[in-house]
């Protein structure tokens, strides 16, 4: 349904070409057809104004003024030329100024008409279109001054000549223009059809390419040979692909030590449970050992689902914002029986700030930060919380005085399932603050301050830009 709703390029170009040009060609056609039939009603004007000149030569005239009576004598010679054309026929009319018919048809409609001030010709001429006997007809009238020894006068002409030769001369050079037309048209058509299977080859010699891959070929695109426009299309597909790539890497990567990780615990509990059932330990200590085997799996799985939605969190891009010091003091106050039974000297500073982030990305990112903190300070130390901003981005700085961490862990601190000195967490809460930090376009800094050699401070520094 998808594939037949879908615009076809090469539909488009030819509706969006030849829709215009038919609409063009039929107005030039018609206004061809009509200064056509303009050109021959010319011609063929000048030929009925020559007959009504021929005729007005056999009138003669006795007398002048009202007395004057004139005569019409036309040769059968003369009336040879109106039968000469087999495809429009001619009758005439001679009469006085009063209607008086000398000769001709005398149901030809007499003419009651004025002479133009500018005739087209030099004569006192009027041409028109009238009727003859129920056909259309082209008229010609001719004012001829008639003067003899015996007086003068004026006769009135008129010529009728049916339109059949006009019309079939306008239709052929109609007819002949269409084809021309139609012609041009149709070149104009196979052309386009043509440039655009051209133009399209590029992309379906690339789609014909990626069907063929396999579903796990994330490969970039190789079209050196492409069109230009087609150039952001093919870097954007490889962009995504990348980003593709990278995320099912991160999940395969992810799965596989999720799997490691989570079957060392279940094992764990199997053994302790086999061990209980047969008496190897007190029925106390057996459940003690299997309530922290469970809280330690439970707090792992946990902490991966924490990571997959980080993940998923950062494919929303939905313009949300957050406090961040309502969020720090909030988390602060859910860990306070920690900070308590551990006795720390905890101290919280912080700045209102409002970030362009989730909600969920800040709790998560200050708990497991906190909650590292804690667990790596000694009784009585120092935990310190502030938050402020810096030209144009805000720090979050957690200070705890925890013995520091080595070079070596330092490299791997980030990644899931390395866990710190002791090992006692799961080693996802730093990767999960690094997931955070790299969704909200910060970084994530960890300062050692030393005094006599040994570490009297360790500060959590978390940069986001406002």
């Amino acid at each position: 349904m998808t594939e037949q709703r879908a615009r076809s390029l090469r539909r488009q170009l030819l509706l969006g070409i030849l829709v215009p040009l038919v609409l063009i060609v039929g107005f030039n056609t018609w206004s061809l057809y009509r200064q056509a039939l303009a050109a021959l009603h010319t011609a063929y004007d000048r030929t009925l104004l020559a007959s009504a000149k021929s005729l007005g030569e056999w009138i003669d005239v006795d007398g002048e003024g009202d007395t004057a009576r004139l005569q019409a004598k036309v040769p059968s010679a003369v009336l040879e030329a109106f039968e000469a054309d087999l495809r429009s026929r001619m009758a005439y009319r001679i009469s006085t100024r009063r209607g008086v018919l000398l000769s001709g048809y005398d149901d030809l409609p007499m003419w009651r008409g004025e002479i133009p001030m500018r005739p087209p010709y030099a004569a006192l001429v009027d041409f028109y279109d009238g009727q003859f006997r129920g056909e259309p007809v082209r008229m010609a009238v001719l004012l001829q001054p008639v003067a003899s020894t015996h007086g003068r006068a004026v006769a009135v002409v008129q010529v009728a000549e049916t339109l059949e030769i006009r019309h079939a001369l306008a239709r052929s050079i109609l007819w002949n223009t269409l084809a021309r037309q139609a012609a041009l048209i149709l070149l104009i058509a196979g052309t386009v059809i043509w440039v655009v299977q051209r133009a399209t080859r590029p992309v379906r010699q690339l789609s014909h390419e990626l069907q063929g891959r396999r579903d796990d070929d994330l490969r970039p695109i190789a079209a050196p040979a492409a069109p230009r426009e087609l150039q952001p299309l093919i870097a954007a597909t490889n962009q995504h692909m990348r980003r593709h790539g990278e995320m099912l890497a991160s999940q395969k990567r992810f799965v596989r030590d999720a799997s490691h990780q989570l079957r060392t615990p279940l094992a764990v509990l199997k053994a302790q449970v086999q061990s209980a059932r047969r008496g190897d330990v007190p029925p106390a200590q057996a459940m003690t050992e299997i309530e922290e085997t469970v809280d330690r799996a439970t707090r792992l799985a946990n902490q991966m689902l924490a990571l997959a939605k980080v993940a998923q969190v950062r494919q929303q891009a939905e313009p949300v914002t957050a406090d961040l010091d309502a969020v720090v003091r909030e988390v602060a106050l859910d860990i306070a029986p920690l900070i308590a039974e551990r006795g720390l000297d905890f101290e919280l500073q912080f700045t209102p700030v409002t970030l362009r982030a989730h909600e969920w990305m800040l709790r998560e990112l200050t708990r497991n930060l906190l909650h590292n903190a804690v667990r790596h300070s000694p009784r009585g130390g120092l935990l310190a919380i502030h938050v402020d901003t810096v030209q144009g981005h805000v720090r979050l700085s957690i200070s705890d005085s925890g013995p520091g961490i080595d070079a070596a862990q330092a490299q791997r601190l980030f990644q899931p399932f390395s866990a710190g000195e002791g090992g006692s967490g799961t080693g996802l809460g730093l990767a999960i603050c690094h997931e955070i930090v790299q969704s909200l376009h910060g970084h994530i800094d960890m300062v050692q301050r030393r005094q006599n050699g040994q570490v009297v401070r360790f500060d959590v520094i978390v940069t986001l830009p406002l």
